[in-house]
């Protein structure tokens, strides 16, 4: 027997029991005359309190994070710690016996592992997992998943596991391909999401799905998601409409926001924001509802302009309260981020006495300054920020802006989780490098119109039943009612650039079925890692993540990706071009 109680478990009930107690040295502190240290495991830290030599010296010669075990007597504590579960008790052993000796020098200090570069952490992740932080974020993530799945049981979904080697198709970014050993020079591709599965589901005559399911893209790191891998909430549902989905995301996410967090949480239903309204309001199609800030267009003040940077131009401004009185710094500072972001310029405005003063008010005319603060509402002691470019430039841009301007001034609400749909996206656009019409959100979404609005719209005019739920500025998920029609997916298909061959090709199961009686179906797939990242408090979500891979998509830990024996590769039928020295 290793332990007769965890290590957060006791508590002044236990006084004067003799317990075994199991974990890792946390921290030493050697006063001479005793030798006191806390013992750490999954549930908790505990005093030991070492008071004749022989364990003193035992003590001192165990390092930390070592494993150990405390045979030992539980005492009331004269010097209660309010700041620990068991800080009103303490033990005093009778014997310690050393389990796992720590014999390395450590990378960096477990209880500080948070702040020590992140290449570091990663390589050493087993070390870095035992901070009490990041142990904790792990915990949540499996409560949560729990949670989750307990309520899409009680709504009547199925949870059905499907397959992780497929084969590869267009669904938006690059596969990871797996070579076949019985099928010379075949692959198969992991899913990028199950998307196909889950649709063929319904076919199947299963009413409603859900999967917490992996995903695997070959695409660059970000904040909110890993390469490689990620997780999502997989749903799908038959004869559907977007609002029954709706309806099923907001239970289950605010449900499971209000159990793990005490902050404010927006009621259902969620506001609808369509596409459009979102960019021309927010400059994103992701907006941080948090931040009180929207955008105006003042093009049409500047119409005649005599200023250069204005001229020909679509101009953005932006309107901060009380922001007057703000440093010179402060401006200049906001300039060269956002100019490093990529824009051409940012010009600042201020409103004294119900004129302008700024970085460019001398260029603008004073019909222009009156007109500027009617059309914007600017009142005395406000700042302006404007923003001019190409019309989608200028709101990307000034949209990136809005998120550093609620930052800058303290603007964002506190203690929050804002939500909002994005709907009514559009269901193509046009490559800036190539010129062609692409989808633009997902291939298998059902049309605004139908089969009718494909034949005669503009490509670029069509909208889509397609739609994100946001959360402070995150996109927690996207989805959309599916396509089921055949014609309509031919249509879309084409006009995407990709013949019926292709469909054949690459989508063949999915194709196929949808001619054997389809019913209607709607889908979307929250983010598990984004949601625990926010209900965490957690910067990035490697940070909520086990085993994360680093931004170059490379497995420290693990050391992957690696080479293989040329066995493997002769096995699997591949010829690797080595680099010539």
């Amino acid at each position: 027997m290793f332990r007769t109680h965890n290590c957060g478990e006791l508590r002044e009930s236990h006084a004067e029991r003799d317990v075994i107690l199991s974990g890792w040295i946390n921290n030493i502190r050697d006063k001479g005359a005793i030798v006191f240290f806390t013992l750490r495991d999954h549930y908790g830290v505990t005093q030991v309190v070492a008071e004749t030599q022989e364990l003193k010296e035992t003590v001192r010669d165990i390092p930390r994070e070592s494993t150990v075990q405390v045979f030992g007597r539980v005492v009331l504590r004269s010097d209660v710690n309010p700041d620990m579960e068991t800080g009103k008790i303490e033990i005093i052993p009778s014997r310690i016996e050393t389990l796992g000796k720590c014999t390395e020098l450590l990378p960096f200090e477990v209880a500080a592992s948070t702040d020590t570069r992140e290449d570091l952490r990663l390589k050493f992740r087993y070390l870095d997992l035992r901070n009490p932080k990041l142990h904790e974020n792990i915990i949540m993530r499996s409560k949560i998943i729990k949670a989750i799945r307990d309520k899409m049981t009680d709504l009547g979904f199925l949870e059905i596991q499907t397959p992780i080697l497929t084969s590869s198709s267009p669904e938006g970014a690059r596969d990871y391909i797996v070579p076949s050993r019985v099928h010379p020079g075949k692959f198969y591709a992991l899913p990028q999401a199950p998307q196909q599965f889950k649709q063929l589901l319904m076919l199947s005559g299963f009413d409603r799905y859900f999967q917490i399911a992996p995903c695997f893209r070959d695409e660059d790191a970000r904040a909110d998601r890993t390469p490689g891998e990620f997780y999502q909430l997989d749903v799908e549902m038959a004869f559907a409409e977007q609002e029954d989905v709706f309806g099923v995301i907001e239970a289950v996410v605010f449900d499971v926001f209000r159990m793990f967090s005490d902050k404010a949480i927006t009621s259902t239903p969620f506001p609808r924001i369509t596409y459009n309204d979102s960019i021309i309001k927010f400059g994103s199609d992701k907006p941080d509802l948090r931040i009180p800030l929207e955008l105006n267009d003042v093009t049409a003040v500047f119409s005649k302009t005599g200023f250069r940077a204005f001229a020909g131009k679509n101009i953005q401004a932006i309107v901060v309260p009380g922001a007057a009185s703000t440093p010179r710094k402060m401006f200049d500072r906001l300039t060269n981020e956002i100019v490093t972001d990529g824009a051409k310029g940012l010009v600042w405005l201020k409103v004294e006495n119900g004129a302008l003063t700024g970085s460019a008010a001398k260029f603008i005319s004073l019909v222009e300054a009156k007109s500027l603060i009617l059309v914007t509402g600017a009142k005395d002691s406000d700042a302006l920020f404007l923003i001019a470019d190409e019309r989608d430039k200028a709101l990307k841009f000034a949209g990136i802006l809005r998120n550093k301007l609620g930052v800058a001034y303290d603007l964002i609400e506190k203690n929050s989780f804002r939500f909002c749909w994005i709907v009514d996206f559009p269901m193509f656009e046009r490559n800036e490098d190539t010129g062609r019409i692409e989808f633009s959100h997902n291939p298998f979404s059902m049309p605004q119109g139908g089969l009718d609005v494909l034949k005669s719209d503009d490509p670029l005019s069509i909208k889509a039943y397609q739609y994100d739920i946001v959360c402070n500025g995150v996109e927690l998920s996207s989805g959309a009612v599916r396509n089921h029609n055949p014609r309509i997916m031919e249509e879309a298909f084409r006009i995407a650039g990709y013949s019926v061959d292709v469909i054949k090709a690459k989508f063949p199961a999915l194709y196929n079925a949808f001619k054997y009686g389809a019913p209607p179906h709607a889908g979307i797939a929250p983010g598990i890692d984004r949601m625990v990242m926010l209900l965490a408090d957690a910067p990035s979500v490697r940070e909520v993540i086990a085993f994360p891979m680093n931004k170059n998509a490379q497995d420290l830990l693990m050391s992957a990706p690696g080479e293989i024996t040329e066995k493997q590769l002769e096995e699997t039928h591949i010829c690797v071009k080595r680099p010539q020295h």
